[in-house]
């Protein structure tokens, strides 16, 4: 159990934990700098906030507020795009970015499997049930492992058919996206059996509703509850973990991994 982490910088006014905080530039790469000092190999940019019900954002906006920060961290780590849209990645991968990370799998823009394919880029599909307007409105599933696994096995061949070469893609369940407690759990138990997709797989619990749902912490209080959850992530097969606290899961996988060899 090695996982790498990803540390998130959100340049957003308004993500579910962090917005605003980052939404200067200068202010977006120092705390960029502090997460790779961590222990961050992959630094994840996002311009537009995918909490439930949040607003869209316009292209140009969005490209404003992460460039300057992804040019930024270019060459501190590997720095990843969180963006579903193709303008916004092409600017990205030039001024840096070689992930393209698509909460949407390729569903709002799929020109961003073209531009992936053209850059050689690796390029993250992640499964998520509706839109952030509309995701958390009644998640419904026959069986939320075997449909995810499904979902991100047909957006896998789609990505494929359009260029991307398959050992650049990687999956991500999209904990907390269009899903309740109980799926969330049952995914992150079962979370082994969408290793049998072959890809390496991404997986965030950073500070979700759902620990919250669990104790009855607020945002600001469920550190304990996301060293937790990627712990036994990494432990059931998780190649990437997303997290805002990079230095304490840094110290927990390590010691977990001193445990399990």
């Amino acid at each position: 159990m090695n996982p790498k982490l990803m540390g998130v910088v959100n340049v957003t006014p308004d993500s579910f934990s962090d917005g605003g905080l980052y939404l200067d530039a200068e202010a977006a790469i120092a705390h960029g700098h502090k997460l790779a000092e961590q222990g961050a190999e992959l630094l994840d940019v996002g311009g537009e906030s995918t909490r439930p019900g949040a607003g869209e954002v316009s292209a140009d906006e969005e490209l404003a507020r992460v460039e300057p920060v992804v040019r930024g961290l270019a060459g501190v780590a590997t720095v990843s795009i969180d963006t579903s849209k193709a303008a916004v990645a092409g600017a990205a991968l030039d001024a840096g970015a070689s992930i393209v990370n698509d909460v949407t799998a390729l569903r709002h823009d799929p020109d961003i499997a073209a531009l992936c394919a053209e850059r050689g880029a690796v390029l993250i599909l992640m499964h998520m049930q509706g839109d952030p307007r509309t995701m958390q409105e009644n998640p419904t599933y026959d069986d939320v492992v075997d449909d995810v696994k499904a979902f991100l096995a047909e957006r896998t061949e789609a990505a494929i058919e359009a260029g991307v070469a398959e050992e650049l893609i990687w999956l991500d369940p999209g904990i907390g996206f269009g899903k309740n407690l109980d799926h969330n759990l049952e995914l992150l138990r079962r979370l082994g059996e969408l290793r049998e997709l072959g890809r390496p797989l991404v997986v965030g619990t950073s500070r979700k509703s759902f620990i919250g749902k669990i104790d009855g912490s607020a945002v600001g209080e469920r550190r304990g509850g996301t060293i937790a959850t990627s712990v036994l992530a990494a432990a059931e097969g998780a190649d990437v973990l997303r997290v805002h606290d990079v230095a304490e899961a840094a110290q927990a996988t390590k010691v977990a991994n001193a445990i399990l060899g």
